[in-house]
């Protein structure tokens, strides 16, 4: 028998920092034997929101989680075509995919706090890369704190529980340990779903502000919440990307009539 000699496993490769730029190329992706999405041909702008609309099933959040690769975690899954984060494949085998995620957070529909401290959700990230320098992490975790619009609400409760936070809080403590880690997009799956009317005006503000500096990309069902937040608007429906506009230019003069149909309460 001939000795076959194994292949050594391809080195792991940094994406290199850019500015966030997303494409996708022909993506389509399966569950199984179910197809979830067909061919998605996508640019996403930097330092801008994009929302992802269409009815439950659509493939709206199967794509979102495929730009951060969250959805290989799922067995049986696989996909053809490519996306691109400023233009470097991130499905290339030797992509360093926890590197991926820290560049591309996610924030989920319920909000997940860890069961530890305030402080300890935010510095998590920090201290997971390496960081151990208090003064650095107290920093990192002012800062987020910051961003996320929270600090002010929480600086004389950093050792507190973070469950004993609103929902509204929580959900800003997870964007908040989201950019700890400094990323250039974030991803947000129906992250104010779940919250009431003061809370989801908090995120919705918050998310203008962060798009000076950030790619943002949110998965919403409440059409209201993609034309106030985002400037542009993509429409999917059974896996297909069916209409990618300026989100006034969708929502007031849509060009297919699937869109129109959705957009003013016909189906959904």
């Amino acid at each position: 028998m001939t000795d076959v000699m194994a292949l050594p496993a391809p080195a792991v490769v940094p994406l290199d920092p850019g500015t966030g730029c997303i494409e996708a190329r022909a993506f389509s992706f399966w569950y199984g034997e179910k197809q979830a999405l067909f061919e998605i041909d996508l640019e996403l702008p930097k330092r801008a929101v994009t929302a992802f609309i269409g009815p439950s099933g659509c493939g709206k959040s199967t794509f979102l989680r495929s730009i951060n690769r969250m959805n290989e975690t799922i067995p049986g899954t696989r996909k053809t075509g490519d996306i691109l984060l400023d233009a470097e494949d991130i499905y290339d085998a030797r992509t360093d995919v926890v590197g991926l995620r820290q560049r591309v957070g996610m924030v989920f529909q319920k909000w997940n706090p860890f069961p530890k401290s305030i402080y300890d959700n935010v510095a998590f990230g920090p201290r997971i890369n390496g960081e151990r320098h208090k003064a650095t992490l107290d920093e990192i975790v002012e800062r987020s704190l910051r961003r996320a619009a929270l600090w002010d609400e929480v600086k004389d409760r950093m050792r507190e529980s973070a469950t004993g936070l609103s929902g509204g809080q929580q959900q800003r403590l997870c964007i908040a340990r989201t950019l700890a880690n400094d990323p250039e997009v974030i991803l947000l799956d129906e992250p104010c779903s779940a919250l009431d009317p003061i809370a989801t005006q908090k995120i919705e503000e918050l998310l203008v502000e962060l798009k000076r500096e950030l790619t943002i990309v949110i998965v919403t069902h409440n059409l209201q919440q993609a034309a106030r937040v985002s400037d542009r608007t993509a429409f999917f429906f059974l896996g297909r990307l069916i209409e990618y506009a300026p989100t006034e230019q969708l929502f007031t003069s849509p060009q297919q009539e699937r869109t129109e149909a959705y957009v003013t309460g016909r189906f959904g």
